[in-house]
């Protein structure tokens, strides 16, 4: 989560230029590989710069490209996304929103820093909607998000304006867990039966 490449500050992070090379091998050197990685979003680090932003974007892609890893998924936060509303991002990574399917778990990335105003949206919730007609409720359900999907504190924009609305999307199903990112610490919280989970940033705490 929140790998930031591009961000310098020796106070913070001395080894900020290798810390996503190292975070490759250590996964490249595990004993059991896993199916796939999911980045959830601030893959880099903001910049007004529209040249300098896709030039970090390209450095975090080469970076990653190492991974032995089939599978790799990627997620925009707002330091990709919230300042061109992910057009750069999606030159290099695909769909802000998007789902898929693992060994019988259904996957829903949503997209909440394209807007700078920290929104999914009502064409993206529609989206969600019409998704979640079509599974069960049994099904087991995983969200990922960047920002929180509740209100964690929303002074800080640890926030999605309209989360509530995902989240009462979900409700009737049964079987849903969401992991998020953006707040670079290790989180757990439950709106209902659906848990949330963050983990600890890559490059900052």
């Amino acid at each position: 989560s929140d790998t930031h490449c591009g961000f310098s500050g020796p106070k913070v992070n001395p080894e900020a230029a290798s810390t996503l090379k190292k975070a490759v091998a250590a996964v490249n050197g595990l004993e059991q590989k896993p199916d796939f990685v999911v980045f959830t979003g601030d893959l880099t680090h903001t910049t007004d710069d529209p040249k300098l932003r896709r030039a970090r974007m390209a450095e975090f892609r080469d970076i990653v490209s190492e991974l032995k890893i089939k599978d790799v998924r990627f997620m925009p936060g707002e330091h990709d996304a919230s300042l061109d509303r992910g057009e750069a991002y999606q030159e290099f990574f695909g769909k802000l929103h998007y789902s898929f399917d693992h060994k019988g778990v259904h996957f829903i990335a949503l997209d909440n820093v394209s807007d700078p105003g920290a929104s999914l949206g009502e064409a993206q919730l529609k989206w969600l909607a019409q998704h979640l007609k079509q599974l069960g409720k049994d099904a087991p359900i995983v969200v990922l998000a960047h920002r929180p999907l509740f209100d964690l504190y929303p002074q800080w924009d640890w926030a999605t304006r309209d989360g509530a609305c995902a989240v009462e999307l979900l409700m009737p199903h049964k079987n849903v867990t969401v992991f998020y990112g953006h707040i670079h610490q290790e989180h757990h919280h439950k709106t209902g039966h659906i848990e949330h989970h963050a983990a600890k940033s890559l490059i900052f705490p």
